[in-house]
């Protein structure tokens, strides 16, 4: 991929890169950073009684989160790294962000009881990562192996 630059995989790859480190940071914040970061008491009430549960749950979210951000910088030409199919696994990664972007729209219909704040904004905020992948994705499919 090397001389490949494109911008806009180069934005959701820095965006999944932050979403991973704050995926760690609440780790390492405690049970007030799952609260403030709308994790849901059972983890936050976890996290305090010293089970390693949420720590573990947190830290794979990051791992994924992480892999996404190489996938992303390596298409976007930042990284000179050979991934195992680029193709599919940025469809995916896009597809995963759009469809968590827009899963609170039945969830709003069907089930408002269940629409928190935290899922409405942090699905706002999927879908944006979505639509960057998306944009950056499409400009650079002919050029992935």
């Amino acid at each position: 991929m090397s001389g490949l630059s494109n911008g806009w995989l180069l934005l959701g790859g820095l965006l999944s890169a932050i979403a991973a480190a704050l995926h760690v940071l609440i780790v390492l914040g405690g049970p007030s950073w799952y609260r403030f970061f709308g994790a849901g008491e059972d983890l936050a009430r976890m996290s305090a009684a010293g089970s390693w549960w949420p720590a573990l749950l947190t830290c794979g979210i990051a791992m994924v989160l992480g892999l996404w951000a190489l996938y992303a910088l390596a298409a976007s030409g930042l990284l000179s790294l050979q991934l195992p199919w680029p193709k599919l696994a940025l469809s995916l990664i896009t597809a995963i962000y759009c469809l968590r972007g827009i899963a609170i729209i039945p969830l709003r219909i069907f089930a408002p009881e269940h629409s928190t704040p935290f899922l409405v904004w942090s699905s706002l905020i999927c879908l944006a990562y979505g639509v960057v992948h998306l944009i950056g994705l499409r400009q650079v499919w002919d050029q992935l192996p």
